[in-house]
């Protein structure tokens, strides 16, 4: 399963490195990784993507991050409320008779040209991941002459969707 954990840092060098290789030596394998500033000056924010096969495994990395030096708060946000968002950029071979038909597929995504060529159009998209993938998915027909993400940022939500508790006929 994904599992979305987000990790404070003293921003100095280092930090990256060591966060990571203590994934690498638990063989966590991580699937999406963005590091910035935070709010706060001197601190960092890591967002990390990370497939865990058990519940045991992701307690055991929360309280290994939260060990390091220079870490000063790990969540695991996965089960919260979250705001998550992905950029991509995309460049797709686009010779001028299918501009107008490509134009209406990313429309629905919100997608901005960012760069036009003879034969090739960029585009920029944000959203979730999944929003990402759908788009890429709609282009690659077209043929998609290269691709970068910039990998998965998040945060919580101010406002929890409180659980309340399910009535059924059925019991």
């Amino acid at each position: 399963m994904k599992r979305v954990i987000t990790v404070t840092v003293i921003n100095q060098s280092g930090v990256l490195n060591r966060v990571t290789g203590l994934l690498m030596k638990r063989q966590f394998n991580i699937e999406s990784i963005t590091v910035g500033h935070s709010e706060q000056p001197g601190r960092s924010k890591m967002t990390f993507i990370v497939h865990v096969e058990d519940e045991q495994k992701i307690e055991q990395l929360v309280k290994q991050l939260q060990k390091q030096i220079d870490v000063l708060k790990v969540n695991d946000i996965t089960d919260k409320a979250i705001v998550m968002r992905e950029l991509a950029l995309v460049k797709v071979i686009s010779p001028p008779h299918v501009r107008s038909e490509m134009n209406s597929i990313i429309e629905p995504f919100r997608a901005t040209v960012i760069d036009t060529g003879k034969n090739v159009v960029t585009y920029q998209v944000t959203g979730n991941p999944e929003k990402i993938e759908a788009f890429i998915d709609l282009l690659r027909p077209y043929g998609i002459k290269e691709l970068t993400r910039t990998g998965a940022t998040a945060f919580v939500r101010e406002t929890q969707k409180v659980q309340s508790p399910q009535l059924s006929i059925l019991k």
